[in-house]
C-alpha cells in the first residue's frame, strides 16, 4: 500500500493511500463528533503515551484546536460509538484540554487495515518503543498470517529489521521490560537473545552504561571463554607445565580433528629473546 511509502505529515490522503473513505451514515454532513463517542482501537500497538508530550499536545490543542483530524471506524460492536484508527494521542489530549468534540475522518476499514494503519502512524511517526513495535508485527504475523517479508514491503523497512525486531520478544521479561522503559537499546539487548544468564548481563549493562558495540565485543568474549573452560585436561596439564618451565603465558588451540596451534606471549623485547633462545635450541 501506499501508506508506509508516503510517510506521514502531508495529509490524511498520504496516511491512508489509497483507502476507501467514507462518511459515517449518521453524520453524513460533519466531520465533527462528540467525543465521547470515540473509543480505543483494540488493535492499538502503542500502550505507553509520554505524559510530558501529552501535556505538552493538550495545550497546543487548547491554544490551536486539533489540526490534524483523528482517523476512527464504525464500532462494530456498539451502535453510534466510533474506534479509533490513527490519532489516539490526540484523542487523549483533547479530552485534557476540555474538547467536546473533535474532528475525525471516517473509513471504512477491516480489522486487518486497522491494524495496519495503526502501526504505521506510530512507527513512522517514531511514537512506538521497540517492544511495541515488536508486538505489532507479531500481531500481523499470528492473526493475519503475514509474513516477514509482506510486513517488510508495507513497512517500507528492511526484511532484516522486521526479523530483528520480533526476535527481541525471545527475550526474558525482564529484559522485554527494560526495552519497554527504554533503559535499553535493542542494539544493546539484541546480542543477549538465547544466553542462559542474558537476564545477569542486562544489569550490568544498564548500571555501567555499555554501549551496543562493547555488548557485542563482552558477549562473544564470554562466549569464547564458555568453550575454553570445556578444555581437555590433558592439555590443560601440558599447557601448565609448558607456563612453569618457560615462565611465560601459552594459549593452546586444539580443535576436533587434532589439529591447531600453540601460542607463546610475551610483553617485552627481553621475554621475546628468550624465547627465540630456546626455539633455536
Amino acid at each position: 500500500m501506499n501508506a508506509a511509502k508516503k510517510g506521514l505529515g502531508r495529509g490524511l490522503s498520504a496516511l491512508f493511500g489509497d483507502v476507501e473513505v467514507k462518511p459515517s451514515s449518521s453524520n453524513l454532513n460533519t466531520n465533527s463528533i462528540p467525543i465521547a463517542d470515540l473509543v480505543r482501537n483494540k488493535y492499538q500497538p502503542r500502550s505507553i503515551f509520554d505524559e510530558d508530550k501529552l501535556n505538552e499536545l493538550s495545550s497546543s490543542i487548547k491554544e490551536n484546536g486539533i489540526i490534524q483530524p483523528i482517523a476512527v471506524r464504525p464500532n462494530k460492536y456498539e451502535e453510534g460509538k466510533f474506534e479509533i484508527v490513527a490519532g489516539e494521542r490526540r484523542w487523549i489530549a483533547a479530552q485534557r484540554a476540555g474538547l467536546n468534540k473533535v474532528p475525525v475522518v471516517v473509513l471504512d476499514i477491516d480489522d486487518q487495515k486497522s491494524l495496519e494503519l495503526a502501526i504505521i502512524e506510530n512507527v513512522q511517526r517514531q511514537d512506538l518503543n521497540i517492544v511495541e513495535e515488536a508486538k505489532g508485527y507479531q500481531r500481523l504475523v499470528q492473526e493475519f498470517g503475514y509474513d516477514h517479508e509482506k510486513i517488510s514491503k508495507f513497512m517500507s523497512k528492511s526484511r532484516s529489521h522486521i526479523s530483528n525486531t520480533l526476535r527481541l520478544l525471545n527475550l526474558p521479561e525482564d529484559i522485554i521490560g527494560l526495552l519497554e522503559e527504554e533503559k535499553l537499546t535493542a542494539g544493546q539487548a539484541r546480542p543477549l537473545i538465547g544466553l542462559p544468564n542474558a537476564s545477569e548481563i542486562a544489569e550490568n549493562i544498564v548500571k555501567k552504561k555499555v554501549a551496543a558495540r562493547e555488548v557485542e565485543s563482552l558477549v562473544k568474549n564470554k562466549k569464547t571463554k564458555s568453550k575454553s573452560d570445556i578444555e581437555d585436561p590433558n592439555i590443560q596439564f601440558i599447557k601448565n607445565e609448558i607456563e612453569s618451565k618457560l615462565g611465560l603465558s601459552i594459549e593452546i588451540v586444539n580443535k576436533k580433528n587434532n589439529s591447531g596451534k600453540v601460542v607463546i606471549k610475551y610483553k617485552s623485547l627481553e621475554q621475546f629473546e628468550l624465547i627465540s633462545k630456546k626455539l633455536r635450541k
